[in-house]
This record gives structure tokens, C-alpha cells and sequence, in this order.
């Protein structure tokens, strides 16, 4: 028995939901999304809630119940609230900026960095060593701050690089004499 599974999404004003068998479509102010689900959940709509359970008793839908309930909230929340991430630059001479539909990065190499914007993510650089990424789609998110942050992970002697906000790097002590 799925605990997440078993409770419902609450859909809020302003928000459309559209079920079409195994495929689930939401329109909000921040944009449409759209996931394909298959065929091992039943999913209904119901006074403005979307409920989630599984088709038969197999065990791959019983796994899929409470997968399919999260993905259809972070759909819900997305389109209507929106998803962000912040990442923190740390390092001499390392900064970003945004440069058109560009991430220009200078993280210590030879040359500038240039991360190409996808149309249905936004970046801003408030201050040059800070970068707000935010969308509806919660993986795309993750994923495009994933990608950043890989161009330069933060190292462990001195925290150098890009870091989530919030992240603590574990730091290791240098060289002794």
C-alpha cells in the first residue's frame, strides 16, 4: 500500500488537467507539460483532484502508484509555482553572465564558457557569482543546473567552483610540513 499514492493531487485554480488514458496534460499560467504514464495506473479527476491507483494488483504497478502520484503534483506545482535552483560561484575571477539566449561562464580556464539557454528554462545572474535557474519542469531543472554545475564542481581544498545553494562542500586539510 502506497502512502504518497494514496493521497490525492489537489488541483488549484487556474490550473487544467487533462487525462487521456495513460497520458496526463497540464496547462497553468507558467506553461503545458505533458507525461505518459502507461498503463499501470488508473488515474480519475474528481472535484479538482486528481486521484491516483493502481490498475491490477502486479508489483510493477504497485511501484508505479506512488511514482505516478509524485510526477502529477511536480506537474501541477510547476505549471502553477514553478521550480528554481541557485547556484553559488566561488573561486578568483570566476564569474557568470547572461549574454542573450547564453550563460557565458569564466571558471579558470583558457577560454569562456558558453552554455546555450533551452527555450523553457530562465537564467538570470543577479550578481556575477550567483545564477537563478527556474522553470515548470522540475527535471529539467535539476538538469540543467547539473550540467552547469558540472563544468566546475566544487573542489575540497579550497571549495573552489560551482556549488548548490545551500550545499556544503566536505573540505580536506592540505599538505603538512
Amino acid at each position: 500500500m502506497s502512502r504518497i499514492g494514496k493521497n490525492p493531487v489537489v488541483v488549484p485554480a487556474g490550473v487544467e488537467v487533462r487525462l487521456d488514458g495513460g497520458d496526463v496534460t497540464v496547462k497553468g499560467k507558467l506553461g503545458a507539460l505533458k507525461a505518459s504514464l502507461g498503463d499501470q495506473v488508473r488515474m480519475t479527476l474528481n472535484d479538482g483532484q486528481v486521484t491516483v491507483e493502481p490498475a491490477n494488483d502486479s508489483k510493477q504497478a504497485r511501484i508505479m502508484w506512488g511514482t505516478a502520484r509524485a510526477i502529477v503534483r511536480n506537474m501541477v506545482q510547476g505549471v502553477s509555482q514553478g521550480y528554481s535552483k541557485t547556484l553559488e560561484i566561488n573561486g578568483v575571477g570566476y564569474r557568470a553572465s547572461v549574454q542573450g539566449t547564453t550563460l557565458v561562464l569564466q571558471l579558470g580556464y583558457s577560454h569562456d564558457i558558453k552554455y546555450p539557454i533551452p527555450a523553457d528554462i530562465a537564467i538570470k545572474c543577479e550578481k556575477p557569482t550567483s545564477i537563478l535557474i527556474s522553470g515548470a519542469d522540475k527535471q529539467r531543472v535539476g538538469q540543467v543546473a547539473a550540467e552547469i554545475r558540472g563544468y566546475r564542481k566544487p573542489e575540497p581544498y579550497k571549495g573552489k567552483g560551482i556549488k548548490y545553494s545551500g550545499e556544503t562542500i566536505l573540505r580536506k586539510e592540505g599538505k603538512k610540513k
